[in-house]
């Protein structure tokens, strides 16, 4: 079955395609200005202890249901169930994460169009073609609509080449471009006067914010919600694992990457934005805080490229080529949840369960875009601060509470011999039972009254 559904060739095929669907656009824009203005290294500090200690192990619950299931995410926690009470849960868990997944991108779309806008306008400025230039980074409907549209093609593109030709294959080449991008935008910024003020503030830790129950919350949130855990893609990415691979080992090194990304990008955008400030560009809004998400890549961060002249245009073309990037590596995974469910469960050939899936979720994009201002953060709050945490929570009930020891154990000698001696099997099961629910739980709770 393996073979027929497809899986991943190599073990850095797998590494690179789980980290590219963990890191977006939320890594990019959101940890850094969530480091700035929580206490800077200390939020760094607090946020790798628990991506390692809370979000790893949540994690790994999703990665071992679907290699155990060896399908997609309703199939492979209904093999798991023993009646039909828990096949009725794990449908609701399983299609939850799907219906979220979806959602995500149907407004992932929308703002990774708007990135690949502002990477065109330099181009398109240099070529002479001033009119247009000004229309793509004009918040209109037209331009939203077509390069929304040209995104989600990009996506269904790879999506219709399947596991090995399409997420494997093109996660090898974005990632290390996604990387080098990163790395070299990193040395350009820090030679601009303002960054060392930016570095300051990003790595110089306050301590006594440590223990903060804002900064606690936030950064569990950010570690959680990073690592894609809460729709389904982890299973999906899981399914394609070869029983011969250690899921464990993997799962540490997806992890890694990710974090290691985030703080990248903090290295990145928050010297960036110090820059800017720098040549008279605000950066910080009336209360105080720093200027975050789309207003800071698509509003501070221009005017900082506007003020460097030619040079700027390259900049501006090389950030904005990576932010897509970003955005294309985790949408792949997003629109594979709901393929891998209408093939395998539906029986559809996969290119026109692409095109049927994609096209459904392109026209609520068209809608979310028809009422922007009222839709797209109703939408965000939606999938991000209600559908990710329950699916996530109920995905390590399941593991912790309905999927028996023994057969977890069995899944995780495949590839590890000798797990059952390791730390990881003395304390992950208690911890994905007792501790990572309860975290999700509190910050669930947490957006609640945020909300109210």
């Amino acid at each position: 079955m393996a073979n027929a559904r497809g899986e991943f060739s190599s073990r850095i095929g797998f590494i690179l395609a789980a980290a590219g669907s963990a890191v977006g656009l939320g890594n990019i824009w959101g940890f850094p200005t969530q480091t700035a203005s929580n206490g800077g290294a200390a939020f760094v500090f607090v946020y790798l202890i628990l991506a390692f200690t809370l979000a790893y192990p949540a994690f790994m619950a999703e990665l071992l249901i679907g290699r155990y299931g060896q399908a997609n995410a309703v199939t492979s926690l209904q093999k798991m169930s023993k009646t039909l009470l828990q096949k009725r849960f794990a449908f609701i868990v399983g299609f939850g994460g799907i219906i979220f997944a979806s959602l995500i991108l149907s407004f992932y779309g929308i703002l990774a169009g708007q990135m690949m806008s502002f990477a065109v306008e330099p181009v398109i400025r240099t070529i002479g073609f001033e009119s247009i230039a000004d229309w793509v980074v004009v918040g209109s409907l037209s331009r939203n609509l077509l390069f929304t549209a040209f995104f989600m093609c990009l996506t269904l593109y790879i999506i219709k080449k399947g596991v090995q030709e399409g997420i494997e294959k093109w996660s090898k080449r974005l990632m290390p471009l996604l990387i080098m991008l990163l790395i070299c935008l990193i040395i350009y910024v820090f030679t601009l006067d303002g960054a060392s003020l930016g570095l300051k503030a990003y790595l110089n830790p306050d301590f006594s914010r440590v223990l903060e129950p804002n900064l606690l919350i936030s950064a569990l949130g950010q570690a959680f919600f990073s690592l894609s855990i809460g729709t389904s893609t982890m299973v999906i990415y899981g399914s394609y694992i070869s029983k011969k691979e250690n899921l464990i080992s993997l799962g540490a090194q997806v992890t890694l990457i990710d974090v290691s990304i985030a703080f990248l990008a903090g290295l990145l955008i928050i010297p960036a934005m110090y820059v800017a400030q720098h040549q008279g560009v605000a950066i910080f809004a009336a209360d105080g805080s720093l200027i975050a998400g789309p207003s800071m890549v698509l509003t501070v961060l221009p005017a900082l490229f506007d003020g460097m002249g030619v040079v700027g245009s390259v900049v501006a073309f090389t950030f904005f080529v990576l932010m897509t990037v970003a955005a294309l590596t985790s949408s792949i995974s997003m629109l594979e949840t709901p393929v891998s469910y209408a093939v395998e469960r539906h029986n559809f050939e996969r290119k026109k369960a692409s095109m049927i899936i994609g096209a459904v979720i392109f026209m609520i994009s068209v809608i979310i875009i028809s009422n922007i201002e009222e839709l797209l953060g109703l939408a965000i709050v939606i999938a991000t601060e209600y559908g990710q945490p329950i699916v996530a929570m109920l995905a390590c009930i399941f593991v912790g509470w309905i999927w028996h020891r023994s057969e977890i154990l069995k899944e995780l000698q495949q590839g590890n011999a000798g797990v059952e001696h390791s730390l990881f099997w003395k304390i992950w099961p208690w911890y994905v039972k007792f501790v990572c629910p309860t975290a999700i739980a509190i910050v669930f709770i947490h957006f609640l009254n945020r909300s109210i």
